[in-house]
């Protein structure tokens, strides 16, 4: 399984305020975005995790908001797994734009059944490590 993986993203118009600059709520849909694609370029698929009725809740998220993204940037994701133990994932992220730190990030997340009671990780995940 990676620990780590980079996603490329260019703001879009839409995820812009009036002034042009990065909405902040769009940062947390990027910060999904890097763990998803952390999560295919390791082979996993979270479709199929939930088909098997395990589900992944975040329980914990900051944010650092260091210099902002303007629409048109293109910007650079850095996810990475920190730490995975039997219940939970936590992530660290890194936006960039050109050498230029703009966010970082935390996450932490459970596993749940479709009930919300807390679930052991899939094995496929746990095997971060």
């Amino acid at each position: 399984m990676l620990k780590e993986h980079e996603i490329q993203i260019r703001v879009r118009y839409v995820e812009a305020d009036p002034m042009g600059y990065l909405h902040h709520s769009n940062y947390f849909t990027y910060f999904e975005m890097g763990r998803t694609e952390l999560f295919r370029a390791s082979g996993g698929n979270y479709r199929e995790i939930e088909e098997a009725g395990q589900f992944f809740v975040i329980t914990k998220l900051e944010c650092r908001f260091l210099a902002p993204a303007r629409y048109d940037d293109e910007l650079t994701l850095r996810t990475k797994i920190s730490r995975a133990t039997m219940a939970k994932l936590e992530h660290e992220y890194e936006l960039r734009r050109g050498d230029t730190i703009l966010t970082t990030a935390k996450s932490v997340l459970a596993c749940v059944d479709s009930t919300g009671r807390v679930q052991r990780m899939p094995d496929s995940v746990v095997d971060a490590d």
